[in-house]
């Protein structure tokens, strides 16, 4: 698959990058576990179709140390028993979150209640930002179609 065009090249996409990943830059460096970041990034990403995302974030999980497992029960969280309470409300949130068009009520409160359980009010703030950050990322990766695969960790930073 060949992207569409050179979005990363282009002199306006490039400048919308730069506000894009300063606003990144905040979720980051917040008392939000690095882990939960990873996992709400992979999560929503699969559910987006995005490649280059997905490719980008388990790749930069592994990197961190995540555990294969983990990363590949992701999509299959539910059932699966390597998550803690609060990487499971963090995901409940993400996809929620994402698939926010698909329900006529948008994020459910028993979602958000058992999101505030887990996290205070700026580790909340960073999850909302943080979702809605990797949305945007992947629309713009899915909308270009660029390739996945070719990502090494850090290559950005």
């Amino acid at each position: 698959m060949e992207a569409r065009f050179g979005y990363y090249g282009n002199a306006v996409a490039q400048k919308f990058a730069k506000y894009v990943n300063s606003a990144g830059k905040a979720v980051s460096d917040s008392a939000l576990p690095g882990a939960v970041q990873e996992l709400v990034k992979i999560r929503a990403s699969q559910i987006n179709g995005c490649g280059f995302c997905t490719d980008m974030h388990t790749k930069d999980a592994a990197h961190a140390g995540e555990t294969q497992t983990r990363l590949n029960l992701v999509a299959a969280w539910r059932e699966a028993k390597v998550f803690t309470e609060a990487e499971r409300a963090a995901l409940e949130l993400t996809e929620q979150g994402t698939r926010i068009a698909d329900a006529a009520g948008g994020v459910s409160d028993e979602a958000w209640a058992d999101a505030a359980k887990h996290f205070d009010e700026d580790q909340l703030a960073a999850l909302v930002s943080l979702i809605a950050l990797i949305n945007a990322y992947n629309r713009m990766n899915v909308i270009v179609r660029q390739p996945a695969g070719d990502y090494r960790p850090g290559q950005f930073g």
